[in-house]
């Protein structure tokens, strides 16, 4: 009778993938030093949203401000329904003629980027938006 050879067909091999060193800790370490990194771009994507839904805001706001203006050329009162939706907001009517004629507004905001860590890197943003409808009354 034949004995298997060491190594050969019908030996059994064992594994030893670690070589005798103890790998646990590697996912840990690396977990450490990728988790910083994924924490600073979850918070600049949510920094993006951020100014994304302010721009979306001061595109409601002209167009609130210039309703009121096809209706009413009393600056205060456009610039009251553009701060309905944007406080702190800058209302600026740029022209208005007679009835049927196009009346334009303007509106410049200061979106302020103020998340932890990442708003001191990323500079506060001027934001505008225009808009324009016909004049209804005088």
């Amino acid at each position: 009778m034949s004995t298997p050879i060491a190594g050969g067909r019908g030996a059994r091999s064992r594994a030893r993938p670690d070589h005798g060193r103890d790998v646990g800790g590697q996912a840990t370490v690396e977990l450490a030093l990728v988790l910083p990194l994924i924490f600073a771009m979850l918070v600049l994507v949510f920094q993006i949203a951020l100014v994304a839904r302010d721009e979306i805001v001061v595109v409601h706001a002209a167009r609130d401000a210039v309703r009121e203006a096809t209706v009413s050329g009393d600056p205060a009162l456009i610039a009251a329904a553009a701060h309905r939706n944007l406080p702190g907001a800058s209302v600026r009517v740029v022209r208005r003629g007679g009835i049927g004629e196009p009346v334009e507004v303007a509106i410049t905001y200061v979106s302020h980027t103020d998340l932890p860590l990442i708003g001191a890197l990323i500079p506060d943003l001027m934001l505008h938006s225009a808009s324009v409808m016909s004049v209804e009354r005088p």
